[in-house]
């Protein structure tokens, strides 16, 4: 093969997905058994910023925590980066969740008794390493969600906004390749509310991959890509803007 035909045969390979579900379904046993995921498949590329919507009971949070590999699908394929997850123990697991993945919740998950410094940097000790690499880490966290000056405060002197961010803060100190969010805005007033947007937006432009999860049309609309899913099933995949 020749250089040229080497270089453009590169240029053709697809990159890797962030994420990639394929045939995935989620059953719960009962009697009937209830199927929370119905043959899922979806692909979130790098530097996407997706908002996955649908009504309460739909299997927005089940999808999230199959996506995060908090729980393992009855069946189908979730890949990370490319690797395959179904094979790996509970242990890689949590390793490649730490090295990987972020996660923000609706619930901020912060503990009193720590300041905002420490709060984020305890969110690494899955990954190991020194203390004084993981508090360089989150400081750079803390500094890029704009809370330097709240850096030796504890959560109950924060804002509700400011613990959003605090914990956006523990979801990114890692770099992870993908940061999913569960109604971050859920907790918090509308103005606050489109100030977390408005940073989720931010970090995106910066190069960040987010997924949202959420009810809100407002939290959808802010976001460059549309999934729906209705009774466990992707209904519609699409831009936000055309």
């Amino acid at each position: 093969m020749t250089l040229t035909a080497a270089v453009s045969a590169s240029a053709t390979v697809a990159p890797v997905p962030v994420l990639e579900l394929i045939d995935v379904v989620k059953q719960y046993s009962g009697d009937p058994p209830v199927v929370a995921l119905a043959d899922v498949s979806l692909r979130i590329d790098q530097g996407d910023l997706v908002a996955i919507v649908g009504p309460s009971g739909s299997g927005k949070t089940t999808l999230l925590h199959v996506m995060g590999t908090l729980e393992r699908p009855t069946r189908g394929l979730v890949r990370i980066a490319g690797e395959d997850t179904s094979e790996m123990t509970d242990t890689q697991l949590s390793g490649l969740r730490a090295w990987r993945l972020g996660f923000v919740f609706q619930q901020f998950f912060l503990l009193d008794g720590l300041s905002v410094l420490d709060n984020v940097a305890d969110g690494l000790l899955y990954r190991g390493g020194q203390i004084a690499e993981r508090r360089r880490l989150a400081e750079a966290a803390i500094e890029r969600v704009g809370l330097r000056h709240r850096v030796a405060h504890r959560p109950n002197q924060l804002s509700g906004g400011e613990q959003q961010r605090t914990a956006i803060a523990r979801a990114l100190a890692g770099r992870p390749a993908l940061v999913m969010a569960d109604e971050p805005t859920g907790n918090l007033d509308t103005a606050t509310g489109d100030s977390i947007l408005e940073l989720l937006r931010e970090l995106h432009a910066d190069g960040t991959t987010i997924v949202v999860i959420t009810h809100d049309p407002d939290v959808a609309a802010a976001t460059e890509r549309r999934v729906e899913i209705r009774d466990g099933s992707i209904t519609s995949d699409s831009p936000t803007r055309v």
